[in-house]
């Protein structure tokens, strides 16, 4: 086994461990560090398909801005999130059957498949060029129709925010 391997399943171990513990973690703020480091070996994981713009965005998007949102909202919560004990346990077993079925499913595709591996993939140059180049010539119009749009979802939102409560 040569080192990418390696590193790639220690990549693998780092996010499947750490959104374990974000399912089953009691205690928001722990559960809130643990998809952080998820997101991390998500972003790990993009380096080692060769999609490097994606994991870039990964980075910067979901660990940059929104894990820091998470964290902000779930800090300056001010009263308590518990769970109530009767609804959980009734969730819980069509929950794990629902698991396990996917999770069967999906190492019946793992053993199936034949998994091929071009070594002259390894020589693919970046992408991002390529992407910026096509966000700004061929795509520019929907890309700017999208960030108007999340402009405005942004504004309402803030406006929601700082409505004062009628008593």
């Amino acid at each position: 086994m040569d080192i990418f391997a390696v590193i790639f399943y220690l990549f693998a171990v780092i996010t499947l461990g750490s959104a374990c513990i974000v399912v089953f973690s009691r205690n928001i703020v722990h559960a809130a560090f643990a998809l952080l480091f998820a997101l991390f070996g998500v972003a790990g994981i993009y380096v080692f398909l060769l999609a490097d713009f994606i994991a870039v965005t990964q980075l910067l998007i979901y660990v940059g801005g929104i894990m820091v949102l998470i964290l902000f909202s779930v800090m300056l919560t001010s009263h308590q999130i518990h769970v109530d004990a009767k609804t959980g346990t009734i969730q819980t077993l069509p929950a794990i059957f629902i698991a396990a079925c996917i999770g069967g499913y999906l190492m019946w595709v793992f053993w199936i498949t034949d998994w091929n591996v071009n070594p002259q993939l390894l020589a693919v140059e970046s992408t991002a060029p390529k992407i910026g180049e096509l966000l700004l010539t061929k795509y520019l119009l929907p890309f700017e129709v999208a960030s108007v749009v999340l402009l405005v979802a942004l504004i309402g939102a803030a406006m929601i925010a700082r409505r004062e409560k009628k008593v």
